[in-house]
């Protein structure tokens, strides 16, 4: 059974990891070309620039929570030692770092805050 499951296990974890890297990558490229387009039209450079973050914050934020799924199943499924569970629990505490300081970033309040 592990002979099958590990496998499918590593596979799932690089299409999810695959998926992260991809809508970081696209919603970056959609909002540069979104900006760039704006600026041609004359747009407001300030609301311009903030949109940007905006879209590039959410998008990198979307992107973090795939590939926090895929280093998940691949240490648990794949290489479970007592080494890639530690490096695991520092690539979650680095990445859930990264989410709050995007998600302070984005609203301007902590997430627990709840809405203004």
């Amino acid at each position: 059974m592990n002979d099958f499951i590990t496998p499918l296990a590593a596979w799932c974890a690089a299409i999810i990891e695959a998926i992260g890297i991809g809508l970081i990558t696209l919603i970056a490229l959609y909002s540069l070309f979104d900006a760039l387009i704006r600026l041609a039209q004359k747009d407001d450079k300030n609301v311009i620039f903030q949109e940007l973050r905006q879209s590039l914050g959410r998008g990198i934020l979307l992107g973090l929570e795939f590939l926090i799924a895929a280093d998940i199943i691949y240490t648990v499924a794949v290489d479970l030692t007592f080494e890639s569970i530690g490096v695991l629990a520092v690539v979650v505490l680095i990445r859930t770092f990264l989410s709050f300081t995007l998600e302070v970033e984005l609203t301007g309040r902590w997430p627990w805050r709840g809405e203004k």
